[in-house]
């Protein structure tokens, strides 16, 4: 061996020691949460899981090189204020805030942590960033909807319910969002002549008293904006819809149901719908029918029925929404299945493989 070849190898061994010191010393960078919800949620664990599963995936592991601290504040403003002072004291790397209800807190308690909004309604109406564009400041994120979608809702209840002539429509007046939701929604009532009554969702006596007394009129229905209100109180407002026959349409959902059935030669080609759903989290149910097999793996991300068979499709909807804990192991799963197998690296690498065969075949 060469006098400078055996120098090179040397100096390279020696260096081996501080490499490995050198990443026992990575730098641990810290995470804040802050969520306007129950600790309890299934439905903000399972967002909470896919957002802890993408971190491990980017290379950041808990206690190795990043740190978390999770607050949960339900909607009490009270708890949302302080919690917020307490993780913006923290002086984490980054805080991931979901609503504008805990934003808002975030903003007053600091203007130099940076945070991140998965959804907010109206970022820019709520004065958090100066543009979509150009947020500015230290906040950025999500836009969630277009408050035309509002109008949007009313015409879906007028067709799954043509008699309607009255809606309630369950808002947080003391959001900007839930305001303007409303006024999307009245701008397009006329049209569909429907009068629209706005309910209030300060607490569960607010919901129940204006729900109750909307529903002894006939021809009514509800519609749930987006908000954590409607969140927090979704179980309350769809037993009531139930209990008055009230038709609603609902800016949320625990389970996705696709059920569809061959008629003649048409079928189902895949299930995109059911795919898109677990993409969200959801626990689906799918018809064994056409494609939607392929898209739907049985008791593993949803589960099959016959959608033949109207009890059969009934027994496994009741089956999911009376286990919530089922619903979640296979919305988690549902959303591993599409980060897996629908990620466009694996779909363009595989169009390309494709597309070589194609080309090197006679």
């Amino acid at each position: 061996m060469k006098r400078r070849e055996f120098i090179t190898q040397l100096g390279g061994a020696a260096a081996w020691p501080l490499a490995a010191r050198a990443q026992q010393r990575e730098p641990m960078r810290r995470i804040a949460i802050l969520l306007n919800a129950a600790a309890d949620d299934p439905r903000y664990q399972t967002w909470v899981g896919a957002f802890l599963q993408a971190l491990a995936l980017l290379g950041w592991t808990i206690g190795r090189n990043v740190r978390i601290d999770t607050r949960w504040s339900g909607v009490n403003a009270t708890e949302t204020r302080r919690h917020a002072a307490e993780l913006a004291a923290l002086a984490p790397d980054v805080i991931l805030a979901h609503g504008s209800s805990t934003v808002g807190p975030l903003l007053q308690a600091t203007r130099t942590v940076p945070i991140v909004f998965p959804v907010i309604a109206d970022p820019v109406g709520a004065g958090f960033v100066d543009s979509l564009a150009r947020p500015g400041g230290n906040a950025t994120g999500f836009m969630e909807l277009e408050y035309s979608m509002g109008g949007k809702w009313l015409e879906l209840l007028k067709q799954i319910a043509p008699s309607v002539t009255r809606a309630a429509v369950l808002r947080d007046p003391s959001q900007g969002s839930g305001t303007n939701q409303f006024a999307a929604i009245q701008t397009v009532a006329p049209s569909l002549r429907v009068e629209v009554t706005p309910v209030g969702l300060r607490d569960t006596d607010e919901i129940e008293r204006a729900v109750s007394a909307f529903a002894r009129s006939p021809n009514g229905g509800l519609i749930v904006t987006a908000g954590a209100a409607t969140v927090l109180h979704s179980n309350l407002i769809i037993t009531l819809a139930a209990r008055h026959e009230l038709p609603a349409v609902y800016n949320a959902a625990d389970l996705y149901v696709g059920a569809s059935r061959r008629v003649e030669l048409l079928a189902e080609g895949f299930g995109i719908s059911l795919v898109e759903a677990s993409a969200c989290g959801l626990a689906v149910v799918g018809g064994r029918s056409g494609g939607v097999p392929d898209a739907v793996r049985d008791g593993e991300t949803g589960i099959l029925v016959d959608s033949d068979d109207a009890h059969a499709v009934a027994a496994g909807i009741n089956e999911l929404l009376a286990n919530p804990e089922r619903r979640r192991q296979l919305g988690a799963a549902g959303r591993r299945a599409v980060e897996q197998y629908y990620n466009w690296d694996r779909v363009v690498r595989e169009l390309m493989e494709i597309d070589k065969r194609y080309r090197a075949s006679p």
